[in-house]
């Protein structure tokens, strides 16, 4: 690869260093992608429903929001952070969006509330993080109980019921017998693609989780980075709840609890380094789809979902310990 006249060192160190991060990530994500052919052909065996047409679309319908929340969360990731609130914002963004909606506001009104609400969560999660230069883990932890809290304080606990069949079609309907959720996360997906791999914000992103401290001798402004990634993943929150409202035809204020683990599996399998500067949204989609498959599968096999709890806590676990294996391999 050339470089540009005018680039000094720590530029071109920066370029070098994503050119390779693609490269490992293209090997990564085909890796990923013949486990999960594997586990599909396992589970094939133990079921005979398992590869039926309709069980199929299932796996994807059930993949789209954890899908949603992985992509945000493998933003936040590739720049070395962590975002623990995501099932509260999920919450806090679906029940305003419902409540609208049943007050009589319309889905356009509903709608728009619930990523406003979304986006200002990831907004105060990424100002509290950037502007005051707390650790993400920390700062995520307490943002985790306060939208908790505060869907809570609102809905005084109760559920809201009244959800309209329009907005029920948009967000869980079928066009032919494609769901509209797979329809709406894969084109988030490739929005999300495009911009890691192929802009500057992208590229900062990278650049950034790789060395935060080169990224800043480049100009690269962090805050504003950080930022806007943790925007992100307060969309892609509201993005989930939306669907999920949609799909239970309700919204509860406990709704979300535990998803943070599920984006964080997802992303990590697909290759996203908890230490930061490496994530792949192709990975993410392919870990999102293999959460769904193993929670698909094992109820088809009737095992019980809190065996499946502990599966997916064992999941976590040797992700990272594999993402910690090819650390030491580069070092």
């Amino acid at each position: 690869m050339e470089y540009q006249e005018g680039e000094n060192d720590t530029t071109k160190k920066n370029r070098k260093y994503r050119k390779i991060t693609l490269d490992k990530f293209k090997t990564r994500e085909i890796g990923i992608f013949i486990g999960f052919l594997f586990l599909i052909f396992i589970f094939s065996l133990l079921s005979s429903d398992f590869l039926s047409i309709g069980n199929t679309m299932d796996i994807a319908l059930q993949s789209s929001i954890n899908a949603a929340l992985a992509i945000g969360m493998t933003y936040v990731i590739i720049t070395a952070g962590i975002d623990l609130s995501v099932g509260s914002s999920l919450a806090l963004s679906a029940y305003f969006a419902a409540d609208l909606m049943a007050q009589g506001h319309g889905i356009v009104v509903g709608v728009l509330a619930g990523v406003i609400i979304g986006v200002i969560a990831g907004m105060v999660n990424g100002f509290i993080i950037s502007k005051l230069s707390l650790q993400p883990f920390i700062v995520t932890l307490g943002t985790m109980s306060i939208f908790r809290g505060a869907v809570l304080v609102y809905s005084d606990g109760e559920p809201v019921y009244e959800v309209s069949a329009s907005f029920k079609k948009v967000f869980a309907g079928y066009i032919g017998f494609i769901p509209t959720p797979v329809i709406i996360v894969g084109v988030f997906a490739i929005i999300a693609y495009i911009v890691l791999h192929h802009t500057r914000f992208g590229r900062y992103i990278i650049a950034i989780g790789g060395n935060e401290e080169a990224a800043k001798l480049s100009g690269i402004s962090i805050n504003k980075i950080k930022l806007g990634v943790y925007i992100i993943a307060g969309f892609a929150s509201a993005l989930g709840g939306l669907i999920l409202v949609a799909r239970l035809g309700a919204a509860e204020p406990t709704a979300g609890t535990m998803y943070e683990l599920d984006a964080i599996a997802a992303a990590v399998m697909g290759g996203a380094s908890l230490m930061g500067g490496a994530g792949s949204i192709v990975g993410t989609v392919i870990g999102a789809l293999i959460m769904g498959t193993l929670r698909n599968g094992l109820t088809l096999l009737n095992v019980s979902s809190f065996y499946q709890q502990v599966l997916i806590g064992v999941v976590i676990i040797l992700a990272v310990y594999f993402d910690q294996i090819n650390k030491k391999k580069k070092t």
